[in-house]
């Protein structure tokens, strides 16, 4: 099933997520409907704040990026990268900043760089609940690092520069007042 994503301004998306049990009801469904609602808006990445949800779940697909040239380098990495992570802690983050131009399904029509470190080792449990350490770069600590930030109720706005905040303001008020047009559900603010 798709789900409507939260639009900039609901206060969920600003939320520090909580960790959830093996036996939270309809986990299984609630991925398959978080990867649903993440393809439709052909996303690589959802966290469950988006779908209003304050639980330390996200999910990343970089199947999409291995066709793109501009990652032939990493294709077989990208693949094959399609995750669940639920209760995840980055434990360290390392290496030289470099910026990206970013955006996000609840922030729709604004792109803006921001910088991130170039490698993670984050701990997380997969689907089933096994846990996982992993050492992540390139795209792939990005996105994980980018919906990370969503389940810590921060956005990838707040990481831009006062000038830059001031210039997207604007966009940002539109967003939040349903004043956007997008080719995929969407639930604004009240």
């Amino acid at each position: 099933m798709i789900l409507p994503i939260r639009a900039f301004g609901d206060a969920v998306l600003r939320k520090h997520c909580h960790e959830i049990k093996s036996d939270y009801p309809d986990l299984k469904i609630l991925i398959d409907n978080m990867f649903d609602t993440m393809n439709s808006a052909n996303g690589i990445g959802l966290a469950a704040p988006q779908i209003g949800l304050d639980i330390r779940l996200f999910i990343v697909d970089l199947s999409p990026l291995a066709e793109d040239e501009d990652y032939e380098d990493i294709a077989a990495e990208l693949i094959d990268f399609r995750k669940v992570f639920i209760n995840a802690q980055i434990l360290e983050e390392s290496g030289e900043e470099w910026k990206f131009n970013e955006g996000c399904l609840s922030i729709p029509d604004v792109r803006e760089d921001v910088k991130r470190k170039e490698t993670i080792v984050i701990e997380y449990l997969d689907e089933n609940f096994v846990k996982h350490t992993e050492t992540l770069s390139d795209m792939r600590a990005r996105v994980v690092q980018h919906e990370y930030d969503h389940i810590e109720g921060i956005l990838f706005t707040d990481h831009l520069s006062s000038l830059k905040k001031k210039l997207v303001k604007g966009k940002l008020i539109k967003i939040s007042q349903g004043e956007v047009g997008v080719n995929y559900k969407m639930r604004f603010p009240k």
